[in-house]
């Protein structure tokens, strides 16, 4: 399903737009960063049109950056590799993004799908990462980093993976701190709550801090 108004330029920047330049398409390989995701995860999270949400899918797929994929029964859509390749320029956008006064009134995600890529690779920007395994609880939505010497791994949802270390907080901090707004010593003290495994919140604590110096 060829773009209906491509810019037919020899640049590689054209030719990027032409696959990845539409309205929401950036917005779906972002959410689909956090790990694969049935439809209705993914429409539930934008908020965009059914017959709209259809049609993008259709356009990544048949350009090669997402897939179906059977998940527990279920049709899902994951990254293919190409797909993938587009976390850092999504990335890029969320420190360009930060920059920007936010629109009065935003309206929140329909799931924090959103946050999985942004907190990937600040984290992966540490050099020194210790081996722990972190469910991050926020709001009522459930998050899975994982840690080691060969790179952080973050997925949205529940897992079957014990944890070292469970914390919980809410978006609004969250976004915060992610953005600047807060420091960290704030919301460690203030904002982040400690569910289990106390011990490893210095460790935790310590990654966040080297990736806030970091990026």
């Amino acid at each position: 399903m060829a773009r209906k108004h491509p810019y037919q330029l020899l640049c590689p920047i054209a030719r990027a737009l032409d696959v990845v330049g539409d309205r929401w398409t950036l917005l779906i390989l972002r959410d689909l960063h956090a790990g694969p995701a049935r439809f209705q995860q993914l429409q539930e999270g934008l908020g965009m049109a059914t017959n709209l949400l259809t049609t993008r899918l259709a356009e990544l797929t048949d350009t090669g950056m997402i897939q179906k994929l059977d998940v527990d029964g279920h049709n899902a859509y994951a990254l293919t590799e190409l797909g993938r390749k587009t976390d850092l320029l999504l990335w890029e956008l969320s420190q360009f993004g930060a920059e920007l006064e936010p629109e009065p009134d935003p309206r929140r995600p329909g799931n924090l799908r959103t946050i999985a890529l942004p907190l990937r690779i600040a984290l992966n920007s540490v050099t020194d990462r210790p081996e722990l395994t972190i469910r991050l609880l926020i709001d009522d939505e459930t998050f899975t980093i994982v840690s080691s010497v060969d790179g952080v791994d973050v997925q949205y949802g529940e897992s079957s993976t014990p944890a070292d270390l469970i914390i919980r907080t809410t978006y609004a901090h969250f976004l915060a701190v992610g953005e600047g707004r807060m420091s960290l010593k704030e919301f460690g003290a203030k904002h982040l709550e400690v569910v289990e495994g106390p011990k490893h919140l210095g460790a935790f604590a310590s990654l966040m801090n080297a990736a806030r110096a970091a990026v």
